[in-house]
């Protein structure tokens, strides 16, 4: 048989060729029969799959740092008010198709789209398939589940895009044909549904919830199966229009199946939410594999190899001008480029465990903390610094190791629970999985009866549905989840709008703005020093000195969370602590937004490809209203969040792709 190349921008690229990660083999260095010979040599060639999955211009890094796109959860901050030279600013809404990193990701999608493609096709002439055998039905269906992962994604980035479940070595075409999104989501939904049977349960697999099982792949049929029923952005009347958000007439049915699924794994019993929240993510940078709790599916990287999970995450650390750490910092050098929202930890309950993640200071080489009091938080769900035994040293940089939970037992409940609300309203059974998520949040909180039993027990579908959406909101931080959530549901418009007038109203001081009148509850005082490293775990490194925000127990004063109150600053000024003398304090400010009395860039220009201020003051484009309480919301034009073709792969088509929305 003749083999085709694969046109889709990945020519260059070795498809085929082997990955030095782990003990891989290449599928297209042997004839079929061979390859599959034995379960060994299948294992080898899977094991080339999941290498290709932690690329870092997708999972390795890429989706934590480009391609995390700005929401009310995540949010990275410019200070340009025209398009960069680079064209990739993603994050923004203002790309251009020839974006190098664009390309990169683009290719390293298709590559592992490929490689997955190339096992199944192999795997599934192999005489072990036919006689079904266990092991090696199994790894099908982690090919399967890999592909369709993959894929789900490129649909969520794209829109429309090449598809095909056949290897190039069998295709007879040489491009690889453009389909439509639904028609890939619901045949990545049938495939999976027919190949869940055949898989292992990850209690039953040697490398645990490392390895793609029967219960992620329910879960990932859920999940395609809410986008499926979801909104997304579809071309307009011509190439030049950003296009309107649509979805299908029959997304029921996929609610429907979301919620088949999900119940599935519910009812498996092989998953539940035992650890604590911060400790499933501490465990993880410890490279220690949980069990039945809550990662269903951790995205598996090596150290030194790939990953840049906690490196990404966390606090920024420095290295010194020598290289590397030093003194009590072992940890090596650290980017903390994946940042969250300024206003994202205020919408916390005071004791909810979650709002723990929300990291406040960076650290130099030699472990001093430094305020971090800009424009956004670090995530702190995962850093290198959480490491009890500083693993990587402290010559060390990127490449973590630190394990991805692609899918959460946590996620199952809550996609449970939207799909039962939007099916049959707020039932019992909607309410208690919603229950159980909250109950990990609010375990050792004092307000636990009113933030867990009665939080949940509304009456209507859309007040559930509010409580579904500040749900995943809190409960995803910093995994890439956020902004295509409020995609699917139709709602990214409306957020990242509010978005762009809390920074833009704070920075200007127009209270006009200020609908749900919050600005004055923000602090703006900071009073904080450096102290000691309590050593007992409330901070997840030991180590390292810590920095202590003033409080005021008595009189509810929290300079970290609040802001002082008028009768407050009116009691004994001998209440706030001393800036001066041998016990001072330091003194900063959040929210210090302004120059010369003008808005900062940053709140100006950071959501920039929708809506932005220019120097003086034009809200652009001239069409966007100011944002006031009769601010219309759902007439808000669409945000064009999905993302071009790349122009390579456009000039290898030879015409089959083409770019809309104003590409």
């Amino acid at each position: 048989m003749k083999k085709n190349i694969l046109i889709i921008g990945l020519a260059l690229l070795g498809l085929t060729s082997c990955s030095d990660y782990l003990d891989v083999d290449s599928p297209s260095k042997f004839s079929d029969d061979y390859v599959v010979s034995s379960i060994v040599q299948a294992d080898r060639l899977l094991n080339s799959v999941y290498a290709k999955l932690a690329s870092k211009n997708t999972y390795g890094n890429g989706f934590f740092t480009t391609f995390l796109l700005n929401s009310d959860v995540e949010f990275t901050t410019s200070t340009a008010e025209v398009q960069s030279p680079s064209r990739n600013e993603y994050k923004l809404f203002d790309c251009e198709a020839d974006a190098g990193s664009l390309l990169s990701m683009w290719n390293s999608m298709y590559a592992t789209i490929e490689s997955a493609n190339n096992f199944v096709g192999a795997a599934e002439k192999s005489e072990l398939f036919a006689a079904r055998d266990s092991s090696m039905l199994q790894m099908v269906g982690e090919a399967k589940c890999i592909r369709a992962m993959n894929y789900l994604d490129m649909v969520i980035m794209f829109g429309d895009v090449p598809f095909s479940l056949i290897r190039s070595y069998d295709a007879e075409d040489m491009v690889m044909p453009m389909a439509k999104r639904d028609v890939i989501l619901t045949t990545l939904i049938d495939d999976l549904i027919a190949t869940a049977p055949m898989m292992q349960f990850s209690a039953n697999l040697t490398e645990g919830v490392e390895r793609c099982s029967r219960e992620f792949c329910w879960s990932l049929i859920a999940r395609i199966a809410l986008f499926r029923g979801g909104y997304s952005l579809h071309p307009g009347a011509s190439k030049t229009d950003v296009g309107t958000m649509q979805r299908a007439s029959d997304y029921l049915d996929y609610y429907k199946i979301a919620r088949e699924y999900s119940e599935k794994v519910i009812k498996s019993g092989t998953h539940a939410l035992n650890k604590g929240y911060f400790e499933v993510f501490i465990d993880e940078c410890n490279y220690k594999v949980a069990s039945g709790d809550d990662p269903i599916f951790e995205i598996p990287f090596t150290q030194n190899v790939s990953g840049n999970v906690g490196y990404a995450h966390g606090p920024s650390g420095s290295d010194s001008s020598a290289g590397g750490t030093e003194g009590v910092n072992k940890w090596g050098k650290s980017g903390g480029g994946t940042r969250l929202n300024s206003f994202y930890r205020f919408t916390f309950d005071e004791q909810d465990a979650r709002r723990e993640t929300v990291g406040f200071w960076s650290y130099s080489y030699n472990g001093t903390p430094s305020i971090q009091n800009t424009y956004n938080n670090f995530c702190n769900k995962w850093s290198k610094f959480w490491d009890e035994n500083a693993t990587l040293g402290y010559q060390s940089g990127e490449n973590t190791g630190i394990n991805f939970p692609y899918m959460r037992y946590a996620d199952v409940l809550l996609m449970f629970a939207e799909a039962e609300n939007e099916l049959n309203g707020p039932t019992d059974d909607a309410k208690n999985a919603l229950k159980e998520v909250r109950e990990r949040a609010f375990r050792n909180a004092t307000n636990k009866a009113d933030m867990v039993d009665a939080y949940v027990n509304v009456g209507t579908k859309d007040e559930f549905f509010q409580l579904i959406f500040d749900e995943r909101k809190w409960e995803f931080g910093g995994e890439n989840i956020r902004w295509k959530d409020l995609v699917r549901w139709n709602l990214y418009n409306q957020v990242i709008y509010k978005t762009f007038w809390n920074y833009y109203g704070i920075a200007s001081d127009d209270y006009s703005s200020d609908v749900d009148e919050l600005f004055d509850t923000y602090p703006r005082q900071i009073y904080y020093r450096e102290v000691s490293n309590p050593g007992d775990g409330s901070y997840p490194n030991k180590v390292m000195d810590v920095l202590e925000f003033f409080t005021d127990p008595e009189y509810g004063v929290d300079c970290k969370w609040k802001n002082f109150t008028v009768e407050y600053l009116q009691l004994d000024p001998s209440r706030l602590p001393p800036i001066t003398g041998s016990n001072a304090w330091k003194f900063a400010t959040w929210m210090d937004w302004q120059s010369d009395g003008y808005p900062k860039a940053e709140c100006r220009c950071s959501l920039r490809g929708y809506i932005y201020a220019d120097d003086q003051g034009q809200i652009i484009p001239s069409t966007m209203p100011n944002y006031s309480a009769s601010t219309d919301l759902s007439a808000l034009p669409p945000v064009r969040y999905i993302l071009p073709i790349p122009s390579d792969a456009i000039s290898r088509s030879k015409g089959a792709y083409t770019n809309y929305y104003g590409y």
